[in-house]
């Protein structure tokens, strides 16, 4: 994710445009000024039995999409509806962390193991392209698109991988994809799980990544990949999985914790305080985490369940 772009935010102005106009979630207002109740977004919204689900995104209006460990596929669903299908069938592919673009409605996948990144068409489904960013051994775990790219970690190597973006979030050919080293303050822990989640803030300015081993989150230039240890008191985020920033908080979902850490963090974003956990006793080892209004959806990876390809999977809805 070599040059660093201004204002390359993160692509959610658009999203933010839609959430505006749409009701208050779970009223309808009427002509008399009074409001009366409409059935509420479910709290759990069930997968495909089987699924093996990581990564979650949402999309445009009610739109959210789930990707499989299991095969790559992608799954299409509805926050309000609780409805979905598969939109992206299962290959001989996987599907980690998940990127949406609303300016070409694209969806930008980590491929994990494969050392691979895919693009897919939100509508439709179509490929529109498949990047190699790694030889094995390799972990490309997830994804975040700003204005000008799209940038990929990697877990068992200290490197981003950057997929530059035309204007209208066209998608360029394999020769263009760059690498940058993470520098600085990063450090890896062989044979461990590294860098995994990754953000951006709305101007652009940094990217935010956690070390899932350490448990440590970093603050790092786009362009060079030099990581500042942001500064938590002392405080780590170990399991540290997905990553959601909202302004100046940031949500940590902490995997096999089963709960998700609520960062405050300081106007530079080179230090912050942990002020809040959130869980919820229908949290089974969630991975990843989407925001719509002041709701956040879980996706339950259920890592560890004896049977995976006949278990259950679901997303579960929790207030910020």
């Amino acid at each position: 994710m070599s040059s660093k772009q201004n204002g390359g935010g993160r692509i959610d102005y658009k999203r933010r445009a839609l959430l505006k106009a749409l009701p208050i979630a779970g009223l309808t207002l009427v002509g008399s000024g009074s409001a009366v109740a409409t059935p509420a977004y479910p709290s759990v919204i069930s997968l495909p039995t089987g699924f093996q689900p990581e990564g979650i995104v949402t999309g445009l209006g009610n739109e959210f999409f789930v990707g499989s460990l299991a095969g790559g596929a992608i799954y299409r669903g509805n926050l309000r509806t609780g409805e979905g299908e598969i939109l992206v069938p299962p290959a001989d592919r996987i599907a980690v962390g998940l990127a949406h673009d609303p300016r070409s409605t694209y969806l930008f996948v980590a491929g994990g193991p494969t050392g691979r990144a895919f693009v897919y068409d939100a509508n439709s489904g179509a490929m529109v392209a498949d990047y190699g960013l790694q030889e094995s051994p390799t972990f490309v775990n997830d994804v975040v698109v700003t204005r000008s790219a799209a940038y990929f970690t990697d877990s068992f190597r200290p490197m981003l991988y950057r997929v530059p973006l035309g204007a209208a979030g066209e998608v360029p050919d394999q020769s263009e994809v760059e690498e940058i080293p993470l520098g600085g303050d990063f450090t890896s822990i062989p044979n461990e799980f590294n860098a995994n989640g990754i953000d951006a803030p709305p101007n652009g300015a940094y990217l935010i990544v956690v070390n899932s081993t350490t448990g440590l989150l970093y603050n790092v230039d786009p362009a060079s990949g030099d990581a500042t240890e942001i500064d938590l008191g002392g405080e780590t985020v170990s399991a540290g999985d997905g990553l959601l920033l909202a302004g100046r908080t940031l949500y940590v979902v902490r995997n096999q914790l089963n709960l998700i850490a609520v960062v405050k963090l300081d106007p530079d974003a080179t230090a912050g305080e942990v002020v809040d956990e959130i869980t919820d006793p229908a949290f089974d080892v969630p991975t990843t985490v989407a925001g719509f209004g002041n709701s956040l959806y879980a996706v339950n990876a259920r890592f560890g369940n004896p049977d995976p390809a006949n278990a259950e999977y679901d997303v579960v809805r929790v207030s910020k």
